[in-house]
């Protein structure tokens, strides 16, 4: 499973390949120049803080690296075991016969699959984006890794499949006992309130590949 000083120290990496300190390759990536400085790693509450899928997004943009690169990084001195998971559009995510009651992809014959870091407990599999709906913060052909197994928080991206077979990737605004707040990725987009009954499933987004 990936580790929170993996992912800083992949950061750390892919700064010093491309002749910044931490802090200059945020302000390169267009963030907070203070975002990845060691100071903001740990909480005051002594809690580990976690670089978010999007500002990893945008350091691989900015740099011009590919997830590979970035995994590659995590891996150079003894990184995690890799696994194969299923790969699937949106499309596909609509048809119910696809999905255990866990949220994960049945998987059979002729299914594609790409290789990933094995997250241990969570699984995990592959979504491929289909369209303008997630513009511009996801492109068609992003795919997008999705945990249905890991916790969810507010301000996390996560796919929700609702009972009826329709598919939201969204933004966790706030959750209750009977509902969830989803805020739209696309400002085109309205937000959405639904039912915690209507939910098939929900998992988080672990990482990007665009």
């Amino acid at each position: 499973m990936l580790s929170h000083d993996q992912i800083w120290t992949a950061i750390d990496r892919l700064a010093e390949r491309h002749g910044f300190s931490a802090s200059g390759l945020a302000r390169r990536a267009g963030l907070d120049a203070t975002s990845f400085n060691r100071s903001k790693r740990i909480g005051p509450d002594g809690r580990k803080r976690w670089p978010s899928t999007e500002s990893v997004s945008k350091v691989l943009a900015a740099t011009g690296a590919s997830l590979d690169d970035f995994l590659r990084l995590i891996e150079a001195r003894g990184g995690p075991a890799r696994t194969m998971i299923p790969l699937i559009g949106m499309t596909q995510a609509g048809a119910g016969r696809l999905f255990t009651d866990e949220g994960m992809p049945t998987g059979g014959p002729g299914w594609e699959e790409i290789e990933f870091p094995d997250l241990g407990e969570d699984r995990a599999f592959a979504l491929e984006v289909q369209g303008d709906s997630m513009a511009p913060l996801y492109r068609d052909g992003d795919v997008l890794i999705v945990s249905p197994s890991a916790s969810v928080r507010k301000g996390d991206r996560v796919v929700v499949r609702l009972s009826a077979g329709e598919v939201l990737a969204k933004e966790l605004k706030r959750k209750t006992a009977r509902t969830i707040e989803l805020a739209s990725l696309n400002p085109e987009h309205a937000d959405r309130v639904i039912n915690v009954s209507d939910i098939a499933w929900i998992g988080r987004v672990m990482w990007v590949r665009q």
